[in-house]
C-alpha cells in the first residue's frame, strides 16, 4: 500500500513552505535553488470530521487518526534528468512515492526569484515535466536492451516474458521521447505488472497546486481566475489530475496557530471552509486510492487506512496479519449509522449491525469488529 507523496517542482515555487505548513515542522526554506537538498519527510494526520464524532461518542483514552507521508523533494531544474542541479538524486527519491504534487508559482514577487527570470506556469509545468519524461525515457531504453537479449534467451519463459514487454516498451519509448508522459499509454491491466518494477516517474498520478499571494486567494474565493491559475488548471485538465488552489505563506500563518480553535477562528475570518492544506491532504488520500475504516472502542478510536477494493480480511490484516491468516466474520456498521443514533447499543438494536464474510468489500466509513481464530 502506497501511503506517500512526493512534492516537487521548480526551485523557490514554495514547496517547502507548503510542507512546513502541512507538518508543522519547519524545513529549511531560503531565496536560492537547491537548499532542499535531502528530502524532508512529514508524517501527516488526514482531517476526518467522523473521528472526532465517533470519539465524543465512545469518550476512549486515545484517538488515533489515518495518515499519509509527504516528501520534499529539492527542486527540479532543466538538465535534471542529465544530473543538472543534483537531478540525479532527486529523480531517484521521486521513484519511491506513490503519487506526485507538482507545485507551481503563481504569483509575482520580484523579492522571490524565479529560477528562469519569468513565472510562466505553462512553461514551468513543461520543464518538470520534460525532464521527468526524458529520465523515464532512459530507464526504458535500458529496460527495452536487456528485454532484445532476454527474446534470444534458450530459456523458454525468460524469452516468453522478453517477447511480452517489447512492444510495451516500444510506445513507452515512442510517447516519451516526444515528451508525453507514461500516463498518457493506454496499458491494459494485466499488463502492468510488467511494467511496476521501472517505477516509471510519468506513470503517477499528479496533483497540481496553484501556490498564490493572499491577493490571488481572494480572487479565487470571489471566482475569478487569474492567467497563471488558468494555465495551470488548463496542464491539469489535459493530464486528467486534480489542480487546486493554495496561498503557502497564508497556509503557513494558520499553521503556526497554537490550537484548533484558533485556526478554525482564522479561516472563518479568511473566508475559508477549511484550510487548502486540508484540501491538499484529503485530494492525496483519493489520488493514492486509499479509503478509510473505523475501529471503536472506550480503549480507543482509530482510523485505518485501506485500499480501494480492499476486502474484509486484507482490512483486518492491516491491524495485525493474524487477524488477517485467522479471519472469521466481520461485524459492520456505517459510522453515518453511528452519528445518527448516538451508540453501538442503538446501532444494535435497530438491525443496523452487520455480519460479513471473506468476499465482503469494506466501504469508506465502516466500522468494524473482527473475529478471528488465533
Amino acid at each position: 500500500m502506497s501511503l506517500n507523496c512526493g512534492i516537487v517542482g521548480l526551485p523557490n515555487v514554495g514547496k517547502s513552505t507548503i510542507f512546513s505548513a502541512l507538518t508543522s515542522a519547519p524545513a529549511e526554506a531560503a531565496n536560492y535553488p537547491f537548499c532542499t537538498i535531502e528530502p524532508n519527510v512529514g508524517i501527516v494526520a488526514v482531517p476526518d470530521r467522523r473521528l472526532g464524532e465517533i470519539a465524543k461518542i465512545c469518550n476512549p483514552k486515545k484517538v488515533v487518526p489515518a495518515v499519509v507521508e509527504f516528501v520534499d523533494i529539492a527542486g527540479l531544474v532543466k538538465g535534471a534528468s542529465r544530473g543538472e542541479g543534483l537531478g540525479n538524486q532527486f529523480l531517484a527519491r521521486i521513484r519511491e512515492v506513490g503519487a506526485i504534487v507538482h507545485v507551481v508559482r503563481c504569483f509575482e514577487d520580484p523579492d522571490i526569484v524565479h529560477v528562469s527570470g519569468k513565472v510562466q506556469p505553462a512553461s514551468d509545468i513543461e520543464t518538470v515535466e520534460i525532464e521527468l519524461a526524458l529520465a523515464d525515457l532512459a530507464t526504458v531504453e535500458g529496460r527495452r536492451a536487456k528485454a532484445e537479449k532476454g527474446v534470444r534467451s534458450p530459456d523458454k519463459e525468460t524469452a516468453k516474458a522478453a517477447k511480452a514487454i517489447v512492444p510495451l516498451l516500444d510506445a513507452l519509448g515512442a510517447a516519451l521521447a516526444d515528451g508525453k508522459t507514461a500516463r498518457s499509454v493506454s496499458v491494459a491491466e494485466e499488463q502492468r505488472a510488467l511494467l511496476a518494477d521501472l517505477h516509471l516517474l510519468t506513470a503517477k498520478r499528479q496533483i497540481y497546486v496553484c501556490n498564490v499571494d493572499e491577493a490571488g486567494l481572494a480572487d479565487h474565493l470571489a471566482g475569478k481566475e487569474s492567467p497563471l491559475v488558468a494555465a495551470v488548471r488548463s496542464a491539469a485538465t489535459s493530464d486528467q489530475a486534480e489542480c487546486i488552489v493554495i496561498c503557502g505563506k497564508l497556509e503557513a500563518e494558520i499553521a503556526a496557530l497554537e490550537n484548533e480553535e484558533e485556526r478554525a477562528e482564522f479561516l472563518k475570518q479568511a473566508g475559508l471552509a477549511e484550510s487548502g492544506l486540508s484540501i491538499l491532504i484529503h485530494s492525496a488520500y483519493r489520488v493514492l486510492g486509499l479509503r478509510t475504516y473505523f475501529t471503536a472502542g472506550p480503549d480507543e478510536v482509530r482510523a485505518w487506512t485501506i485500499n480501494v477494493g480492499d476486502l474484509a480480511p486484507q482490512a483486518a490484516g492491516v491491524i495485525h496479519t493474524d487477524f488477517e491468516k485467522g479471519f472469521i466474520k466481520a461485524e459492520v456498521y456505517s459510522c453515518d449509522e453511528l452519528i445518527e443514533l448516538g451508540s453501538e447499543a442503538k446501532v444494535r438494536e435497530a438491525g443496523r449491525m452487520r455480519i460479513e464474510g471473506r468476499e465482503y468489500v469494506v466501504r469508506d466509513g465502516d466500522v468494524m469488529h473482527f473475529r478471528f481464530s488465533a
